[in-house]
């Protein structure tokens, strides 16, 4: 499987080859994650790192903490690659969705659920709008 992705800009651009490892993707809920993406979890999909190739622009890297490094689109800020060559040798993370088609990988596993946000556990009981609540 061939897919592409980039960020909100459009700055820079990605491909990825091949399936993701651990069946799809995983909701990162770990504090440096939310803090990193400001929202309460991130999805990511894993892959081999000669998988992933840079198509366009130049990401920046950010060391966000002693071994792990997180690239993003430094026109936009949107977050687009993890790694740590520490713990994870060989690998990346994608965010997956900076992915043209993110129900290509669909979501395996919620992890770090040790700093989930409490609220986040129930969130898929909330109302639900097709758009912004009341609006014409």
């Amino acid at each position: 499987m061939t897919l592409t992705g980039g960020c909100h800009c459009g700055a820079v651009r990605y491909q990825i080859e091949g399936e993701p490892m651990h069946g799809g993707q995983a909701l990162c809920h770990c504090t440096d994650c939310r803090r990193c993406a400001g929202a309460p979890m991130v999805g990511w999909a894993m892959y081999p790192e000669d998988a992933l190739s840079v198509t366009q622009g130049t990401p920046r890297e950010y060391a966000s903490s002693e071994t792990g490094r997180r690239w993003f689109c430094e026109t936009c800020g949107t977050g687009l690659f993890y790694r740590n060559a520490v713990n994870l040798p060989g690998l990346v993370d994608i965010q997956a969705s900076t992915l043209d088609d993110p129900d290509a990988v669909p979501a395996a596993a919620h992890i770090q659920v040790a700093d989930r946000v409490g609220w986040m556990k129930d969130a898929h009981g909330l109302p639900e709008f097709e758009r912004f609540p009341g609006g014409a």
